[in-house]
């Protein structure tokens, strides 16, 4: 196995493995540790069956079934989803068209996922890229008075954006799924303070005046966008990728909708967020 950083902001190229088989206790334990260390591990010209998949996946924690999708969106498994504009079997595609903003994959959860893992069935020719930026960074990054004034304040997540998911809707349904989250989290196993408010589904920073609250998050949510912060991904088929939800954030860049764009999603449950008490 040789592991390679692919850029200075975050992520790292994995060779040397076949994922179709289980892989020995050692690997498991040195990808676990690269994977805290990069936060995004990625993997080229794997042939990978679904099976392949979850067990790959459970090697990163207890699978988590994908209980806001809709069951038209659904294969038979509960834990597998599809990302795409084409039908697999008799799975429609979820999230088919259009860029898609920075976001934490199940911000709107009690327990948002901890791992997300992602396999290339079509990709296409250009566009579609996954960006992925270091919540650690985009939090030291700030200044320090502006880190003592976020430590300890709460924001609102909401599942509830526009067609394919590329828009928040700052008007969202009350029947919208929610969950309120401390801005600033500690990761519980790095021990790291990372960002955890982002573009797509954080509405609002709470017990703080609307205005205030809007200019605050837009101070936030370019911290987590800048470029020198942000690995992007330009998929090609039988790639896999996995990712730290604790710590990084997630975006996609708009394609030719004319090209056939299909990934195959499994997660990990994570646990429920834990404010930092410190600027450090």
């Amino acid at each position: 196995m040789k592991i390679r950083s692919v850029s200075l902001a975050l992520g790292a190229e994995v060779s040397g493995l076949r994922l179709d088989q289980p892989l020995h206790a050692d690997d498991v334990c040195e990808l676990y540790d690269a994977w805290l260390r990069y936060q995004v591990l990625v993997f080229h010209d794997q042939d990978m069956s679904d099976e392949d998949q979850r067990r790959f996946t459970d090697y990163f924690g207890e699978a988590q079934d994908l209980t806001r999708t809709a069951s038209s969106l659904r294969s038979a498994a509960p834990n597998v989803m599809y990302i795409g504009n084409v039908t697999i079997g008799d799975i429609r595609g979820d999230l088919p068209h259009g860029d898609m903003q920075f976001h934490t994959d199940g911000a709107y959860f009690e327990r948002p996922t901890k791992a997300t893992v992602l396999y290339g069935i079509h990709t296409p020719t250009s566009g579609g890229n996954t960006l992925f930026s270091n919540g650690y960074n985009a939090f030291e990054s700030l200044p320090e008075d502006l880190r003592r004034r976020i430590v300890g304040l709460s924001a609102l997540n909401v599942y509830d954006y526009g067609s394919g998911g590329t828009a928040r809707n700052l008007a969202p349904s009350p029947d919208a799924t929610r969950c309120v989250h401390p801005v600033v989290t500690v990761h519980p196993e790095t021990r790291r303070s990372s960002l955890y408010v982002n573009r797509l589904m954080t509405l609002e920073i709470v017990g703080v005046e609307r205005s205030e609250s809007d200019a605050l998050l837009e101070i936030l949510f370019q911290a987590t966008e800048r470029p020198e912060f942000i690995y992007a991904h330009k998929w090609r088929p039988r790639d896999l990728v996995v990712w730290d939800n604790r710590c990084t954030f997630h975006a996609r860049t708009d394609f030719d909708p004319r090209e056939k764009r299909a990934l195959r999603r499994m997660t990990t449950k994570g646990e429920r967020p834990v404010g930092a008490t410190a600027t450090v």
